[in-house]
């Protein structure tokens, strides 16, 4: 059982409220826009962290993070990235991994709207966490879960 904090579109802010609730998890996953290379060492230095970056990324954050991702906790296979659509509208390079991957999880960011979708046609489950940053979304937001196996579990929502 690994627990995960899971945020996205933090545009450099990575503040007490945040913390709190990432507090009891093992690992933060982000899915882009994460500001700087200053705030990912941040992050990192909080709880170890796996990143992709997003279109308000640098250069330097570029260089360090990628721009898909595809990792295995547990059995539990994940592709992230930052702009990847949704569920019957994947963007082309989005829709490319998943098939290819076949992961049980795809992750995206770049809405700011926190969604959670079963994708039925590929057999897996969408997460997009909204933003933690501050941005036009008026409600921050980041999820965290528990991987068990292959499965997500545990699922909760935090909203500052």
């Amino acid at each position: 059982m690994t627990k995960i904090g899971l945020i996205s579109d933090t545009h450099g802010t990575f503040d007490d409220k945040i913390k709190h609730f990432l507090d009891p998890v093992e690992q933060i996953w982000h899915a882009g826009d994460i500001g700087s290379l200053e705030l990912a060492d941040r992050i990192d230095a909080f709880r170890p962290l796996t990143a992709v970056y997003g279109n308000i990324d640098d250069h330097r954050v570029r260089s360090v993070y990628p721009k898909f991702r595809h990792i295995v906790c547990e059995e539990l296979s994940v592709v992230m990235t930052h702009i990847g659509g949704y569920p019957g509208r994947y963007e082309p390079e989005a829709r490319m991994w998943i098939e290819k991957v076949r992961p049980n999880l795809f992750i995206s960011g770049h809405s700011h709207i926190l969604k959670v979708i079963n994708d039925k046609k590929y057999g897996l489950l969408h997460m997009n966490p909204g933003a933690a940053g501050y941005g036009y979304q008026g409600v921050r937001t980041a999820l965290r879960f528990t991987v068990e196996g292959d499965r997500v579990a545990e699922l909760e929502v935090g909203e500052f």
